[in-house]
């Protein structure tokens, strides 16, 4: 297992997928440091039950293991938000896949580009994936 090997603070994640009149909604903000003596996954939660329920943290926790794919981190989620109708747990799996592979982006263990998939992550440092493609243009 490797570890992360760096800090990644203020991975946001919002999932929103309107499919008809609802979809998937979910909300996390999320630090992710290297793990601390002993290594594996641990998951903290500062966010008060009202904001997000605790029905969805399973789903959270199983998304993020998948999408750091075997990094070994620390995450402390910071904040998040739930809808009463929209809100479920496939929607919290997503966002915690998208936050997992946004940390290995910004800790340099995936390249920028794996970055321009994550249609609902943001994070410090994350590249415009719009401009990326743009090379040589005239500056207006």
């Amino acid at each position: 297992m490797t570890d992360l090997p760096s800090p990644v603070r203020g991975v946001t994640v919002r999932v929103l997928m309107g499919i008809g009149a609802c979809g998937p909604y979910a909300h996390v903000v999320a630090d992710f440091e290297p793990p601390g003596t002993g290594g594996g996954f641990e998951l903290f939660s500062a966010v008060p039950e009202r904001r997000l329920p605790a029905e969805f943290v399973p789903a959270l926790r199983a998304g993020l293991l998948e999408g750091l794919d075997g990094v070994a981190a620390a995450v402390l989620v910071t904040d998040g938000t739930f809808h009463e109708v929209d809100s479920s747990e496939f929607g919290y799996r997503i966002a915690g896949v998208q936050a997992g592979r946004a940390a290995r982006v910004g800790a340099g263990l995936l390249p920028p580009e794996a970055g321009d998939a994550l249609r609902w992550a943001t994070w410090p440092g994350r590249r415009d994936p719009a401009r990326a493609g743009k090379r040589g243009g005239r500056a207006s």
